[in-house]
């Protein structure tokens, strides 16, 4: 009888049975992704305390700037704040797995040269972290529609949709980004201003309904864009609409970014052990 967990030494083993192999090695997955749990919440409030401070406090300057100083338009009557914290959500998930996932083979050395299995378990463990401070994040939205007497629409039964959107973007992001970090050690301090600047072009302090008619498509290239939208639209029902020229386009550059992650990642990911 055959043993699944037996180990078979074959030459070429690992090329023809990566994809089987993920999950042969699916308690490892497991273990990592327990593991950064673990280590962001236990035995400590800062994970918990961080998790709710950073898109709090950025939505709030976010909303005194573009909603009280810079008079921008919300989606309908909604208050500016939800507006902005239903953005803040898929954002703040997004760029915590991209930096986290960025730095993760470099974060596990010592696993990836003494040990085969996919390395491609790692960064997507991270973004499972990350999804860990996107629901606790998403504790603040239930009470800002508590405050402000907001009752969501039927729309939000979308929201896993979405949510899978944003993950698969996070996930083809944070894949091309990990193997040039590995490569190329310098890039790690570039991640950050790209996080940094990504949400100023991306409509988390705005709607995206303000950018003239004839860019929009042009913007919606920000895959970010159709995933703030349609996170807005489930949370905000009808008071919000998805330009949807612009949400195929953001569908499409997410799955460019997913499919060219993967190759990337796959690629240069027989030199990891050599070279990190």
């Amino acid at each position: 009888m055959k043993n699944e967990n037996m180990l078979i030494i074959e030459a070429g083993r690992a090329e023809k049975h990566y994809w089987a192999d993920l999950w042969r090695y699916r308690e490892l997955f497991y273990i990592l992704s327990w593991r950064d749990i673990a280590v962001r919440y236990k035995q400590t409030v800062i994970g918990i305390a961080w998790a709710i401070l950073r898109p709090l406090l950025t939505m709030i300057v976010f909303t005194v700037i573009f909603g009280r100083l810079a008079k921008f338009p919300s989606d309908g009557n909604v208050p500016y704040a939800i507006m902005v914290y239903a953005a803040m959500l898929p954002w703040q998930f997004f760029a915590s797995s991209v930096s986290d996932s960025s730095n993760s083979l470099i974060d596990n050395t010592q696993l990836i040269t003494k040990v085969y299995f996919p390395r491609i378990i790692i960064p997507i463990s991270s973004v499972v972290t990350s999804f860990i401070d996107f629901l606790v994040s998403f504790v603040i939205l239930i009470f800002l529609m508590f405050y402000f007497k907001f009752n969501p629409s039927w729309n939000i039964l979308y929201l896993p949709v979405f949510l899978m959107i944003a993950f698969i973007t996070a996930a083809g992001v944070g894949l091309y980004i990990t193997a040039l970090n590995v490569k190329y050690r310098d890039f790690r301090y570039i991640v950050p201003f790209i996080v940094q600047f990504g949400l100023y072009i991306s409509p988390v302090g705005f709607s995206s309904s303000i950018i003239p008619g004839e860019y929009r498509l042009l913007y919606s290239m920000n895959p970010m864009v159709g995933v703030i939208d349609g996170f807005r639209w489930a949370i905000l029902g009808a008071k919000s609409t998805i330009y949807l020229p612009g949400f195929l386009m953001s569908i499409g550059v997410m799955l460019f970014f997913l499919i060219f992650g993967i190759y990337k990642f796959r690629k240069m990911e027989k030199t990891f052990a050599d070279i990190i």
